[in-house]
C-alpha cells in the first residue's frame, strides 16, 4: 500500500520488535531446529498467502511430528497474542493524543446543546452489561502477561530515546514473553461461575472504578455540565444471575458475585477516602469552612493532636470510620487499614454521598473549588454510580422454566389444576387475578420438585441481597423466549412468593420485568405481546410505580441463528420501530437492552455505528447493551481503551436521540428492505434447516464438539440435550463457523436475495440509510475474514463426501453472490478499500491464522480417525485459542 499513515507505520514497528523478541525466545528455549521450522513455516505461510496459493505447502503438515505441530501452534498463536497487544497499544496511542473519535464526533453536531444534554442525561442512563458467555479462552494468568506487555510498551514509548533505557525496557518485554511463552494456554479444568465472577470482578477494579469518573468529566468538560454528578452512567453484570440453561448458576453465586462486588467498591471508597485525607491537609488557621463541615468534622473522636486544626482531615477521618463499620455490617469483617475510632455505619451510600457533598460544598464556597475537582469529584461519581454494590445485577431464566413452577404452584395450592392446558386469554386472566391480592401459594408443608424449589429459592435470595446491598444491587429479571403477556405475568408471580412483587392499590415490583425476544417470530409478535400486556390496569400502574419505564431485551444471537444475518438485522430494526411506536402510543418510556455479542452473526461490529443506526426514538431513555466474551478484555481490559468503549457508547446514544439523521429504511426503502430479508430468510433456511445431512455436516465440518469440550465457560453448549440446531446455544454455532473460516451466520443468504431485489434498486438505500451501511459494513469485514480454501480444508473432514461436495458448493456459490453484491452497492473494486486500516490489520494476521487452521485441521483429521492422545486434544484446543485471537471478534 502506497499512502500509510503513521499509524500504520508504528503498528508494524511494534509487532515487529515483539515478533523478534518471541523469535529469540523460541530460539534460547526450543533450540535452532525448532526456530528454523517455526521461521520457515512463517516465511511460507506469508508468502504463500500475498500469492494467493493458499496452500501453504501444508502437503508437509501430515509428516510433522505431534510435538512440532503444538510448537508451531503455540508459536502463531502466541504471536497473535502480540500482535494485538500492539494494535491495542497503538490505539491507547491515538486515544491520548487525538481523544476519542466518539467525543469528536459530538464536538461536530450542533444539536448537542449543554441544555439538551443535561435533560437528556437527567433521564437516560448508559449501561454496558458484563457477561460471561463462553468465548474468552485464555487464561487470567495470559491476560495479565498481555497487560503487564501492554504496561511495558507504553513505557517504552515514553521512555527517553537512550539507548540504554530501552534497551532495559526491551529485555523487560522480553522477560515477559518467555513468561508467556512457558505459560500454559489451556485451563486444565471448567471454568467455573465463581471464576466467572473474579475475572470480570479484575476488570471491574481495573477499569470501571476509574475510567467512569473520567468520562463524565469529558462529558462535564464538552458540554459545561459543571459537578453534575447524576449517575447517567452505570455498570450491569450477568455474572452469577443468568441461569438460563446454566445449572452451576445458584443462589449462592448469586450472592458470591453481590458481596465481592460490593467488597470491591467499598474497598475502594475506604482507599480513596484515605487518600484525601492525606491530601486534604487545610488549616482552619487559614481557611474558612461551613457549618455542615464544622459539624461534620465535630463528631470525630480520637484526633491526633498534629490534625486538630485540619477539619477536612477530621471530616474524612469520621468518612473512614463509617465506611469501616459498613465494610463490617455488610461483608463481616473491618478493613486491612483500622479506623482511628468506632462509628456507626452508613446505612445507605446516599449518606456517604452527602457527606461527601458536605466536604465539596464546603470547599467550593470558600475559595477552594479546584480542590473540589480531582481525587474528591471521582470519588463522588463513583459512589453515586455504584452505590455499596459496584454492578447491578439482573437475574435471568427461560420463560420454559417459569411456566412449569408456576403451574406446580397452582396445582398444588388447589387454584388451577391443569394450568399449561390453558390457552393465552386464560392464563393471563388468571394470573393476573393472582397478583391482585396478597395471599401466597407456596406452602411450607408441601414438597416440591427441585425446579420449582430452586426458582423460588434464588428469588428469595436475591430479595435478602437487595435489603442488604440497596435496591439496586439487583434490579432486572430477564426472561428468555418471552413470547406472550403470561411469560411476563409468571415471573411477577414468583416475585410475589417472595415479596419481590407487592400487591395492593400501587402494585409494586422491585424488579424490573425485561421480556427478551430472540427469535424471529417473536421480533414479529414483540410489539403486539407488549400491546397486550399493557392492557392490563395492574401492568399499567406496575410500570407507572417505576418511573413509567418498559425495558425491553432484543436478541441478536438467537435470531440471526434462527433466521440468518439479514433477517435477524431487519426484524430487530422493524420490531424496535414498532415498539417505540406503541410506547409513544401508550405513553409509556420504552428503553432497550441490547443483547449484543462479539461476532456479527451475534450482533457484534462498531458499538458506534450500530446505536446511531437504530430507529428513531430506540436510544430516547437510554440503552443497556450488554458486553461479552473476549471483547470484554479487548474493550474494557486497559483503562484507556475502556474510557474511549464508554465514550462511545454515550456518544452514539446522545447522537442518536439529539441529533436524529434520516433513515431510508424508515421510508420508501423500508418495503424493499423487508423484501430483501424475506428472500434471505428462505435462502438460509433452507440451507440450514431444511437441506438434509446440513447438521451433520455442521459438526464434522467444524470443531463444534471440540469448541464444547474446551474448558472457557460454566454452562453447556447446549440449553437441552437434543443434538438439533434449533436447541444448540448460538455462541457455539457462530464460534464453530468463525474457526472454519466459513463465517456462514455473517453472510449467508445476502447475495441471492440481493440478487432478487436487484442491485441497482438497493445502491440508493444504501447512500440514504444508516441502517443498511451498518449492516453492510459488518458484513463487509466478516468476509474479509473468511477463506473458501480453508473452509474447503474443513470440508474434506466429512465422511459423506458427496453431501459434504453438495453443501460447499452452496456456500461457495452464495459467498461469491454475496461479495459481489456488497461490492456493485458499495461500488468498490475489492473488499475493505473504503478501510484501508481494518484490511492492513486483518492482512497482517491472516497468514499466520490460515496457519493455524491448516494445523487444526490436521489434527481434527488425526483425532476423527481415532487418536485420542492428549497432545492431538491439547493441540486442538490451542489452535482454538490461537485462531480466536488473530481473527479477534470470532464468537
Amino acid at each position: 500500500m502506497q499512502n500509510q499513515s503513521p499509524s500504520n507505520a508504528q503498528d508494524r514497528a511494534f509487532v515487529r520488535l515483539l515478533g523478534r523478541l518471541l523469535g529469540e525466545v523460541i530460539l534460547e528455549q526450543q533450540g535452532s531446529d525448532a526456530y528454523t521450522r517455526v521461521e520457515d513455516i512463517r516465511r511460507q505461510a506469508v508468502e504463500e498467502y500475498r500469492s494467493g496459493a493458499g496452500e501453504l505447502a501444508f502437503g508437509q503438515i501430515g509428516e510433522l511430528s505431534q510435538p512440532d505441530i503444538l510448537l508451531l501452534i503455540r508459536a502463531f498463536s502466541i504471536f497473535s497474542q502480540l500482535a494485538n497487544i500492539a494494535e491495542d497499544h497503538n490505539a491507547r496511542r491515538e486515544i491520548k493524543t487525538l481523544g476519542s473519535g466518539a467525543a469528536q464526533h459530538m464536538e461536530l453536531h450542533p444539536g448537542l446543546t449543554p441544555r439538551r444534554v443535561r435533560a437528556y442525561l437527567a433521564e437516560a442512563v448508559v449501561v454496558p452489561v458484563i457477561t460471561a458467555h463462553p468465548t474468552e479462552v485464555r487464561r487470567k494468568s495470559i491476560l495479565d502477561r498481555e497487560n503487564e506487555l501492554s504496561g511495558l510498551l507504553e513505557r517504552r514509548e515514553t521512555a527517553s530515546t537512550q539507548t540504554a533505557e530501552r534497551d532495559e525496557i526491551d529485555v523487560q518485554i522480553k522477560r515477559a514473553i518467555r513468561i508467556l511463552w512457558q505459560t500454559r494456554m489451556l485451563r486444565d479444568n471448567r471454568i467455573t461461575v465463581q471464576d466467572e465472577i473474579e475475572n470480570n470482578l479484575s476488570i471491574f477494579v481495573r477499569t470501571f472504578l476509574t475510567a467512569l469518573p473520567l468520562v463524565k468529566r469529558r462529558m462535564a468538560h464538552l458540554f459545561r455540565l459543571d459537578q453534575d454528578v447524576t449517575p447517567y452512567l452505570r455498570l450491569g453484570s450477568w455474572v452469577g444471575g443468568d441461569r438460563d440453561g446454566n445449572p452451576n448458576v445458584s443462589p449462592e453465586t448469586l450472592e458470591y458475585a453481590v458481596r465481592r462486588q460490593a467488597e470491591a467498591a467499598i474497598d475502594h471508597y475506604l482507599t480513596e477516602i484515605h487518600a484525601l485525607g492525606a491530601e486534604l491537609s487545610l488549616s482552619e488557621s487559614l481557611i474558612a469552612t461551613s457549618q455542615a463541615l464544622k459539624d461534620l468534622a465535630a463528631t470525630g473522636k480520637q484526633i491526633s493532636v498534629h490534625q486538630k486544626d485540619e477539619p477536612y482531615r477530621i471530616a474524612l477521618t469520621t468518612c473512614y470510620a463509617r465506611m469501616a463499620a459498613t465494610r463490617k455490617e455488610l461483608l463481616g469483617t473491618g478493613p486491612a487499614r483500622t479506623p482511628r475510632f468506632e462509628a456507626a455505619p452508613y446505612t445507605r451510600p446516599e449518606d456517604l454521598a452527602a457527606d461527601l457533598d458536605t466536604i465539596a460544598i464546603s470547599l467550593s464556597e470558600n475559595g477552594d473549588a479546584d480542590l473540589a475537582q480531582g481525587r474528591l469529584l471521582n470519588l463522588r461519581e463513583t459512589v453515586a454510580a455504584f452505590g455499596f454494590h459496584l454492578a447491578t445485577m439482573d437475574v435471568r431464566q427461560n420463560s420454559d422454566v417459569h411456566e412449569r413452577a408456576v403451574a406446580e404452584l397452582l396445582r398444588t395450592a388447589g387454584t388451577a389444576s391443569d394450568y399449561l392446558a390453558m390457552d393465552e386469554t386464560a392464563r393471563t386472566a388468571l394470573l393476573l387475578g393472582e397478583l391482585s391480592y396478597s395471599r401466597p401459594l407456596h406452602s411450607p408443608h408441601v414438597e416440591y420438585s427441585a425446579e420449582t424449589t430452586r426458582e423460588l429459592a434464588i428469588s428469595n435470595r436475591a430479595s435478602s441481597l437487595k435489603k442488604l446491598f440497596g435496591e439496586n444491587s439487583i434490579s432486572q429479571y430477564v426472561i428468555s423466549k418471552a413470547a406472550s403477556p403470561s411469560d411476563l405475568l409468571e415471573t411477577a408471580l414468583l416475585m410475589k412468593e417472595v415479596g419481590l412483587f407487592l400487591p395492593g392499590s400501587k402494585p409494586l415490583a422491585r424488579l424490573c420485568i425485561v421480556p427478551l425476544f430472540e427469535t424471529i417470530e417473536d421480533l414479529r409478535q414483540s410489539a403486539d405481546v407488549m400491546a397486550d400486556y399493557f392492557s392490563a390496569p395492574l401492568v399499567r400502574d406496575m410500570i407507572a410505580a417505576q418511573g413509567n419505564v418498559q425495558e425491553v431485551m432484543i436478541g441478536y444471537s438467537d435470531s440471526n441463528k434462527d433466521g440468518g444475518y439479514i433477517t435477524s438485522s431487519w426484524e430487530i430494526y422493524s420490531g424496535i420501530a414498532r415498539l417505540v411506536s406503541l410506547g409513544k402510543e401508550r405513553g409509556i418510556r420504552m428503553r432497550f437492552f441490547h443483547g449484543r455479542g462479539g461476532a456479527v452473526g451475534r450482533g457484534g461490529g462498531s458499538s458506534f455505528d450500530a446505536i446511531r443506526a437504530l430507529p428513531a426514538g430506540a436510544s430516547a431513555h437510554g440503552i443497556r447493551i450488554t458486553e461479552q466474551g473476549e471483547v470484554v478484555a479487548s474493550k474494557y481490559g486497559d483503562p484507556v481503551i475502556g474510557q474511549s468503549s464508554l465514550e462511545t457508547i454515550i456518544a452514539a446514544s446522545l447522537l442518536a436521540e439529539l441529533s436524529p439523521q434520516d433513515d431510508a429504511a424508515d421510508g420508501h426503502g423500508g418495503t424493499l428492505l423487508a423484501a430483501l430479508s424475506e428472500s434471505a430468510y428462505q435462502a438460509y433456511r433452507g440451507l440450514v434447516y431444511d437441506m438434509p445431512g446440513f447438521e451433520t455436516y455442521f459438526r464434522q465440518a467444524t470443531p463444534l464438539l471440540e469448541i464444547a469440550d474446551l474448558k472457557i465457560g460454566s454452562r453447556p453448549a447446549s440449553r437441552t440435550k437434543s443434538s438439533k440446531i434449533e436447541d444448540l446455544r448460538a455462541i457455539p454455532w457462530v464460534f464453530s463457523w468463525s474457526q472454519s473460516r466459513v463465517m456462514l451466520p455473517g453472510w449467508f443468504g445476502f447475495g441471492t436475495a440481493a440478487s432478487k431485489v436487484g442491485i441497482e434498486q438497493l445502491k440508493p438505500i444504501y447512500g440514504k440509510s444508516a441502517f443498511f451501511r451498518t449492516v453492510l459494513a459488518n458484513m463487509e469485514m466478516v468476509l474479509a475474514k473468511s477463506s473458501l480454501q480453508i473452509a474447503s480444508r474443513y470440508s474434506h473432514l466429512v465422511e459423506d463426501r458427496t453431501l459434504a461436495h453438495k453443501v460447499m458448493a452452496e456456500i461457495e456459490g452464495e459467498w461469491h453472490r454475496s461479495r459481489d453484491a456488497l461490492l456493485a452497492i458499495t461500488d468498490q473494486r475489492e473488499l475493505l478499500a473504503q478501510s484501508p486500516r481494518l484490511a492492513e490489520s486483518i492482512r497482517n494476521r491472516l497468514p499466520y491464522v490460515n496457519a493455524l487452521n491448516h494445523l487444526q485441521v490436521d489434527l481434527l483429521r488425526r483425532r476423527r480417525e481415532g487418536d485420542t492422545s492428549s497432545e492431538v486434544h491439547a493441540g486442538i484446543h490451542m489452535s482454538i485459542n490461537g485462531v480466536a485471537a488473530g481473527l479477534r471478534n470470532s464468537g
